[in-house]
C-alpha cells in the first residue's frame, strides 16, 4: 500500500488543518497589546528641559522619565560589554550609534510598566528618528513633542551665568552647540509641528510659570 493511500493520511491532514485553523484563530483573535504612549521633550541648549522634567517628576513621582544622556552616562560607567563599545566610540571621537541609545531607552521602558513615558533630549538627529522608528516604532505611539522655545541671546546669558563648571559652557563651544541644534534638531521639531504633534512652550520666563504651561500641554492631551 502506498503512503498516499494509507488510511491515516486523511486523518493526519484533517488534524493538521484543524491545528492550523486553531493557531490562526488564537493569533488573530488575541487582543493586541496597546502601544506605549510617549512624550518627547526637546529644546535648544539651556532651555530648561532638565528643570521642567524634574518638576514634572516631582509632581508626579510615578511618571516614568528617561533622559537619553543620563542613560548613556550610566551605561558608560557600568562596566558592561556595551559600556566598552560606547567608551570606545567616544574615545575614538566617533558618534555613539543611535541604535544603542534607542536600545537603552527600550530596556528602561521594559523595566517599568506604565501607560505613559517622558523622554528628555531625544530625538536630536535624523539617525535618532530612524532608529526609534525601527526599534520602537511599532510598540510606541508619540503623543506629542514638548518644545521649550527660547531666544538664543537669553540662552547664552543663562548658560554662561549658571557657573556649574561644565567644560562646554564657553562661548565658542556654545556657538557650535547652537549650530548643531539648528542643523539637526530643529528640523525634527518642525516635522513634529507639521504632523500636529508639537506643543510649544515659551521658556524665557520664570520656571514656575513655564511649568504651568508644561502641565497645561499634558492635561490638554488628557495625559495627566
Amino acid at each position: 500500500m502506498s503512503r498516499s493511500n494509507h488510511p491515516l493520511v486523511p486523518l493526519l491532514a484533517t488534524a493538521a488543518a484543524a491545528g492550523l485553523a486553531l493557531y490562526l484563530y488564537k493569533t488573530l483573535s488575541a487582543p493586541k497589546k496597546p502601544k506605549k504612549k510617549v512624550v518627547f521633550v526637546l529644546g535648544p541648549p539651556g532651555a530648561g528641559k532638565g528643570t521642567q522634567c524634574s518638576l514634572l517628576v516631582e509632581r508626579y513621582p510615578s511618571l516614568p522619565f528617561f533622559s537619553a544622556g543620563d542613560l548613556l552616562r550610566a551605561e558608560r560607567s557600568s562596566g558592561s560589554d556595551l559600556a566598552a563599545v560606547i567608551n570606545g566610540k567616544i574615545s575614538a571621537g566617533e558618534f555613539v550609534p543611535a541604535s544603542i541609545t534607542v536600545g537603552l531607552l527600550k530596556r528602561a521602558m521594559e523595566e517599568v510598566d506604565a501607560p505613559l513615558y517622558v523622554v528628555d533630549g531625544f530625538p536630536r538627529t535624523p539617525d535618532n528618528v530612524s532608529a526609534w522608528d525601527a526599534i520602537l516604532g511599532d510598540a510606541c505611539e508619540t503623543q506629542f513633542c514638548l518644545f521649550l522655545d527660547c531666544p538664543e541671546s537669553i540662552l547664552v546669558d543663562r548658560i554662561l551665568s549658571r557657573g556649574d563648571g561644565r567644560s562646554d559652557d564657553t562661548l565658542p563651544v556654545l556657538r557650535r552647540r547652537f549650530e548643531n541644534y539648528k542643523a539637526e534638531t530643529l528640523p525634527i521639531v518642525e516635522a513634529f509641528e507639521a504632523e500636529g504633534k508639537l506643543r510649544r512652550v515659551r521658556a524665557d520666563r520664570d520656571k514656575a510659570v513655564v511649568f504651568e504651561d508644561v502641565l497645561g500641554a499634558f492635561r490638554g492631551a488628557g495625559l495627566l
